[in-house]
């Protein structure tokens, strides 16, 4: 699907993403998830393969139907972030992962 700019407009950063878009247009008047944070209908498959995992899960009948979504890009992230807001739900998946951890070095 594309999005038609006018539906874009003016929004702040964070409500103009995919995500948010799936959720006001979809979701919530279509399918009835309001939380998806917290609904049981809804879960979340992330990994480069995560299209076909999506259709796979569709396709065998364990979910009813499935979205996969464009990355967030980082200019959106930092648009996000400079606007002092939070990025929503499902939306911050990133890959590849990034190594975590804690280093120390000492600099006596």
């Amino acid at each position: 699907m594309d999005i038609k700019p006018e539906v874009i407009q003016g929004r702040k950063p964070h409500e103009a993403l995919d995500v948010a878009l799936l959720q006001e247009h979809v979701l919530k008047p279509v399918l009835g998830i309001t939380d998806p944070r917290t609904d049981p209908r809804i879960s979340f498959i992330g990994g480069p393969a995560s299209a076909q995992k999506v259709q796979a899960l569709v396709d065998v009948g364990r979910y009813v139907c499935g979205f996969s979504l464009y990355p967030v890009s980082t200019s959106d992230i930092m648009a996000i972030a400079d606007a002092g807001l939070i990025m929503p739900p499902k939306s911050t998946w990133f890959e590849p992962k990034l190594r975590d951890g804690l280093f120390i070095y000492s600099i006596e």
